[in-house]
């Protein structure tokens, strides 16, 4: 029997008009843009609809909308009646995602605290203190290795998402990524700097993981009705408990991707569904082990395909 992993996407997916064919034509998903809106006390939704596309990339604001959008898409997937997953995840903030869709987290309540940690993530680092890189073509090792001579040397560069074989995204210190940069170019890596205004899930997010904290404390966590794999220690969580730590500590260490997919994959999952805008889990599970199927669900218009397909590979 084919195991079916549920996963859900981070910051960086969003576009204007995600979820709008949801709210018009999927009661369920119109009810979870309506709850989203009266958790936050403005009109998330009009923002997904309408942009503008800058004021929906603020941090503060996409986390919220790409969750909302994901859980959407979910309700609407399940309207017809309840449907298989033996593990779920999400990359980055896709992880709040897959807790809700778990049972851990109440939506409403996730919605609140995903808000706050854009806010504490933006507001830990000046803008324009730290920043971003992807680096493409560059062994794990060689990137590790340039950034931990960039910290020997006083300023910040680490690799914070190990997203798939030959593609790391490396963050820190504006001085740090530069430095890093130039060292990786010079060993054959191809090195693209982000349009992100925080260097995120590096030690320089410390002060946002100790302000999301107490946040997460507030929040009730129940145990997930199925395991969720956690970015920060690319192994399943079981517990509430376990599941809010992961939260907390994943602020500021790196998103190791690529490790939890070959996990889900080695306990047996042939089937990834990803539920959220964009397909960029898809993409790169293709990456990580061509073996596995990916079935993208970004609109309504895909919901008879994945629900045959998760079917299907229940037999």
């Amino acid at each position: 029997m084919t195991k079916i992993a549920w996963v859900f996407p981070g910051q960086g997916s969003q576009t204007v008009g995600m979820g709008r064919d949801v709210f018009e034509d999927s009661p369920p998903g119109r009810a979870v843009f309506e709850e989203a809106d009266g958790a936050l006390g403005e009109s998330l939704s009009t923002l997904c609809f309408d942009g503008p596309a800058e004021t929906l990339a603020l941090t503060a604001n996409t986390q919220p909308a790409i969750l909302t959008a994901s859980i959407a898409l979910l309700r609407a997937l399940e309207a017809d009646g309840p449907l298989p997953v033996d593990v779920m995840a999400g990359h980055s903030l896709g992880e709040y995602s897959a807790h809700v869709a778990a049972g851990t987290l109440a939506f409403a309540d996730a919605v609140r605290v995903v808000r706050q940690r854009g806010q504490f993530m933006q507001e830990a680092v000046p803008v324009g203190a730290g920043a971003m890189a992807a680096v493409l073509k560059a062994e794990r090792d060689v990137v590790e290795r340039v950034c931990a001579q960039v910290c020997a040397g006083g300023a910040v560069a680490e690799p914070v998402n190990y997203n798939s074989p030959g593609q790391i995204v490396i963050a820190g210190s504006a001085e740090g990524v530069r430095l890093a940069s130039e060292a990786l170019t010079a060993e054959k890596a191809r090195v693209m700097t982000l349009p992100v205004s925080a260097p995120f899930h590096s030690s320089l997010m410390r002060p946002a993981e100790e302000r999301l904290r107490p946040v997460l404390d507030a929040v009730t966590f129940a145990d997930p009705r199925v395991p969720v794999y956690v970015n920060v220690d690319a192994a399943k969580v079981v517990s509430g408990a376990a599941a809010r730590d992961a939260l907390a500590r994943q602020v500021s260490r790196a998103v190791r991707w690529d490790e939890a997919v070959v996990a889900m994959v080695a306990e047996g999952v042939g089937l990834f569904v990803e539920i959220g805008p964009g397909k960029v889990l898809s993409g790169l599970l293709k990456r990580i082990d061509k073996s596995a199927t990916a079935v993208s669900v970004q609109t309504l218009a895909d919901i008879p395909a994945a629900r045959a397909a998760l079917l299907a590979a229940r037999g």
